[in-house]
């Protein structure tokens, strides 16, 4: 079994979305804090190509450990081939440092990486050509180094760079014709230093090429108003950072935020994305969150004729105080014969899938991890699901280049499906003038009293100006929850739009969604090999059982309790299902329920650690201290001894009057978890004898909770 690499099975595409920056306003700890061989990687080795956020987290790592994991990271980034053991770029660029030191730091006192000649050749390498000016009396030993084919970094088709020595004496400093001018080439120059032209006039007598490059660096551009050029300076500029439109860094944000999450594999292996979430509503009411993942690289792996991977997803949905809401992990494994992987061979990869939400605001956050190739990739998105309402309003909008349009009987949900239409989109919503444009949304809580009396408004603007417009009554369509909309783009040009869906009631906006879109002039754009997760009907008690645990979570008890029953009564063997709805039972201090409905599942195998502590709680605070001590015991049988588990176990030793069994158990759980004010104040007084023999008394003390969230 072998990995592919890059260069044969790898779906690469490389696309620029934007990023929110770092807050680089202050370092967690200043550079001289550093152990010496990461100060010298940053201040020396990397100095010149590292980015201000790969530098702002690399300040912010904890350990070596993570130190030496993102240096691995980073090099990675810059890797042309990465399919392939060796890093071509990291040779590269310790081959230019091992060149600048043994060359340009001859005769100064500084090494030499450190001087300009060293700087421009670590980041730009090899020139084409040098031209050497040193002997002459009237002028001082200058280079001029000549660079041509590096316009995809946004520099001039080719250039010139001009390092002279002062006073003919250590090193060859950087030359700028705005800063400079003529006259600093120049042994002996009396005339007026603001004089460029005269100084240009001295230097063409005595060497006309060299002067020629001495008002600008960029070949046929001549000085204007008798002074050089601003374009040299914004070259010389754009040089510097050169490094920086080498690679997106998003990886070091994502390095430092998932570094703590994701296995030690993967964390130096974050791919990009593009992404697209939708929040659309199905009939029986439910809420659902699509969304579509778009991976720029796509790895599997070849055993004999068949080509696999295996993808896992993690999602996790918080609200604003950081309380866990819902989390879920799917996994989706990918075959493919030979005949397929031709087919898709420059295809990209988009990942489609969805779940149900309760309504709220939420951040919304998803990690896919490719087993295979051990490469990871995340997004976060802010979310919200309407609360029930009374008044009209749109959905998302999807902007899709291909339209199923074959109905299906089929109950089972998918991801982008409006009804019976399926709508592919890519999440970078690009199209060419040849595609007809798909507009999906719905319209929800719309009174049919008002479908003669409602409108629809679509406003296409290009550029941020108006191009189209188009208004089309409600009751035109047949369906009045789900909506496709089709816009033939023949007549749009390239160039960048937005469309405004408005939704018009007596005359008045109500309710309005706007998407932006690109048209191409690309003759093809290459469309997405989509992977579609189908999944269960609406109806199908899994729904209530996963709303109900979100209500849980978020402490909407008594809603909580009603999905979670209904999902319990219609599979009441799953354990899953019942330990749910006991954990509500108990949050609501209906201890004689949680513990009926837990007693069937106690002396079944596999049994979780919560049952036994939320049963056992239940017949503590029931005062059944007893029974409660069985349950505890079988927990340790089970799962060991925890501080939590002796506590309780002492306080029902202590509630029967067995005065030394209580001691004992709390004298055991001051072992594993020394700092507990309250159990070393109970043992103290018990050995003073200062609690009185009372059975029943208090009979919610020392009781851990058991609502763990769900």
């Amino acid at each position: 079994m072998r990995l592919i690499n890059l260069k044969t099975l790898l779906f690469s595409f490389i696309f620029i979305f934007l990023i929110a920056p770092l807050n680089v306003t202050v370092f967690s700890q200043p550079i001289k804090k550093l152990p010496p061989r990461f100060k010298q990687w940053l201040e020396e080795e990397v100095v010149y190509i590292i980015t201000p956020t790969e530098k702002e987290v690399f300040l912010q790592l904890k350990t070596d450990k993570e130190r030496e994991l993102f240096i691995k990271a980073f090099w990675k980034q810059r890797d042309p081939t990465p399919g392939t053991p060796e890093n071509e770029f990291k040779e590269e660029h310790y081959r230019r440092i091992n060149y600048a030191n043994h060359h340009f730091g001859r005769g100064v006192p500084k090494p030499g990486w450190q001087t300009d000649r060293g700087r421009i050749y670590i980041i730009l390498g090899e020139p084409r050509d040098i031209q050497s000016y040193t002997g002459n009396s009237e002028i001082f030993n200058a280079e001029v180094w000549f660079y041509q084919g590096l316009s995809q970094y946004g520099l001039p088709p080719g250039f010139n760079l001009i390092f002279y020595q002062k006073n003919n004496v250590g090193e060859y400093v950087l030359y700028s014709p705005s800063s400079d001018g003529p006259q600093a080439l120049l042994t002996s120059y009396f005339g007026d230093q603001a004089d460029y032209m005269a100084a240009y006039r001295t230097l063409k007598r005595i060497n006309p090429a060299l002067a020629n490059i001495s008002l600008s660096l960029i070949p046929g551009e001549r000085a204007q108003f008798g002074r050089p050029s601003l374009a040299s300076d914004i070259l010389l500029q754009n040089i510097i950072s050169v490094p920086k439109k080498r690679l997106n860094d998003i990886y070091a944000k994502k390095f430092l935020m998932y570094k703590d999450i994701v296995e030690v594999d993967y964390s130096t292996n974050y791919i990009d994305n593009n992404h697209s979430v939708k929040i659309f509503q199905d009939p029986t009411g439910l809420f659902f969150v699509h969304y579509a993942v778009e991976l720029n690289k796509f790895s599997v792996q070849q055993f004999e004729q068949t080509y696999s991977t295996h993808l896992k997803i993690n999602g996790y949905v918080a609200d604003h105080q950081d309380k866990t809401i819902y989390q879920f992990e799917n996994s989706f494994s990918i075959k493919l014969n030979e005949e397929e992987i031709k087919k898709i061979y420059y295809l990209p990869f988009d990942l489609y899938d969805m779940f149900p939400l309760i309504p709220g605001s939420y951040q919304f956050s998803i990690i896919v991890k490719n087993e295979v190739s051990k490469e990871f990739t995340t997004f976060e998105k802010e979310i919200t699901i309407p609360a029930e309402t009374s008044s009209a309003r749109l959905s998302s909008l999807i902007l899709s280049y291909k339209l199923d349009k074959r109905p299906t009987d089929s109950k089972r949900l998918k991801p982008f499906k409006i009804g019976d239409h399926q709508l592919f989109f890519q999440p970078r919503n690009i199209f060419r003038p040849q595609d007809t444009l798909f507009v999906g949304f719905q319209i929800l809580n719309l009174d049919p009293s008002l479908i003669q009396k409602t409108k629809l408004k679509f406003e296409f603007l290009k550029e941020s100006q108006p191009f189209l417009t188009e208004v089309k009554k409600v009751s035109q369509y047949p369906d009045r929850m789900n909506f496709i909309q089709e816009f033939p783009l023949e007549k749009f040009p390239p160039g960048h739009y937005q469309i405004k869906i408005s939704l018009i009631e007596n005359e008045k906006e109500i309710s309005s969604q706007m998407e932006r879109f690109e048209i191409s002039p690309a003759a093809a754009i290459p469309r997405p090999w989509v992977y579609s997760r189908e999944i269960l009907p609406p109806t199908h008690p899994l729904y209530s059982f996963i709303i109900g645990r979100q209500l849980f979570n978020k402490g909407e008890m008594e809603k909580a309790e009603k999905l979670l029953a209904a999902a319990y009564n219609s599979k009441p063997d799953s354990l899953e299902y019942a330990l749910s709805l006991a954990k509500v039972y108990f949050a609501l201090h209906k201890y004689a329920q949680t513990k009926r409905l837990l007693l069937p599942f106690a002396n079944s195998e596999n049994v979780p650690y919560q049952l036994y502590l939320i049963l056992g709680n239940s017949h503590q605070l029931l005062g059944e201290f007893q029974e409660a001590i069985g349950i505890y015991k079988q927990a340790i049988d089970q799962f060991g001894l925890t501080f939590n588990l002796l506590n309780s176990l002492g306080e029902c030793y202590y509630r029967l009057g067995l005065k030394e069994e209580a001691l004992a158990s709390w004298e055991k759980s001051l072992e594993i978890k020394p700092n507990q004010p309250e159990i070393t104040k109970k043992i103290k007084n018990l050995k003073k004898g200062l609690y009185p023999k009372l059975i029943g008394d208090d009979k919610s003390r020392n009781i851990p909770s058991a609502s763990c969230r769900g």
